[in-house]
C-alpha cells in the first residue's frame, strides 16, 4: 500500500511545489490549506504522516497536533516552519512530533524525515493490531483467571497467589494454565508481553519482573516454590 503524505500549508505555491516533489518520489500526496480541511478527512487509516506548517490561519499547527492526539489519530507529524522557534519546536517534539524542520528544507532531508515517520506509523499500526488481538483473547478469561494472570505477571509465586486469593495452590495452577491457553501463551515470557500489550505492565515493570523471575523460578514457569 502506497504511503500517504498529508501536507498542510496555507502557502499555495509551496503546497504545489512540495506536492509535485513528493509525488515524483513515489508518495500519495493529499494537500490541505487549513487544519480544518485535514480534520474533515479523519480517520487517516493509510500508513503515512502529516507534514504540517506551524503557522496556519485559524487553528495553528501545534493546536492541530493536540486535536489529533485528543481524537486518537496517532499519525506521525513532521513540522515545517519558516521561523526558528525553539520553545515551539521543543513543545511539539515533547507532544510526539517526529521532526521539526526549517523552511526552505532540502528535499533529501524531507524525504528522510518522511521515511522515518512512515516506518514509525507502520510499526504503530502493527502494534495496534497486536494489542487488539490480545484484548480479544483477554476478554475470554474468567474474573478469577484475570486475577491470577495479573498476579502471575507481577511476579507472584503460585503459593503467594493462593494465600492472597484464599484458594489452594492446585486451583491457582489450574487457573494459570487455563489463562495461558486462552491467551495462547506458551511461557511466562509470553504472558508478560501480553500483560504489557494490555497495559497491565509497563516496559520497565516487564524488565524488572522478568529479572526477578529468573532468580525465583529457574526451573520453569510453574512458580510453585
Amino acid at each position: 500500500m502506497t504511503a500517504a503524505v498529508h501536507l498542510v500549508d496555507d502557502d499555495d505555491s509551496f503546497r504545489k511545489a512540495v506536492g509535485r516533489f513528493l509525488r515524483t518520489a513515489g508518495y500519495r500526496v493529499l494537500t490541505y490549506e487549513t487544519a480544518a480541511d485535514l480534520l474533515a478527512q479523519l480517520p487517516l487509516t493509510v500508513p503515512g504522516c502529516v507534514v504540517l506548517d506551524v503557522r496556519l490561519p485559524g487553528m495553528s499547527g501545534p493546536e492541530l497536533q493536540q486535536c489529533l492526539i485528543e481524537r486518537g489519530a496517532d499519525v506521525p507529524i513532521i513540522f515545517l516552519t519558516g521561523h526558528a522557534d525553539i520553545p515551539v519546536s521543543v513543545r511539539t517534539i515533547k507532544a510526539g512530533a517526529e521532526d521539526f524542520l526549517i523552511k526552505p528544507v532540502e528535499g533529501k532531508l524531507l524525504i528522510e524525515a518522511i521515511e522515518r515517520a512512515i516506518a514509525s506509523h507502520r510499526i504503530d499500526q502493527g502494534r495496534s493490531g497486536e494489542i487488539a488481538a490480545v484484548r480479544a483473547l483477554f476478554e475470554q478469561l474468567t474474573p478469577r483467571e484475570r486475577e491470577v494472570f495479573q498476579l502471575v505477571v507481577h511476579g507472584k509465586l503460585n503459593k503467594q497467589i493462593a494465600h492472597e486469593l484464599d484458594i489452594t495452590e492446585r486451583t491457582v495452577k489450574a487457573h494459570r494454565q487455563s489463562a495461558m491457553e486462552k491467551l495462547k501463551a506458551h511461557s511466562l515470557l509470553e504472558m508478560v508481553f501480553a500483560a504489557e500489550n494490555l497495559g497491565i505492565l509497563s516496559r520497565s515493570d516487564r524488565h524488572a519482573m522478568l529479572a526477578r523471575s529468573l532468580k525465583e523460578e529457574p526451573s520453569g514457569t510453574n512458580g510453585s516454590g
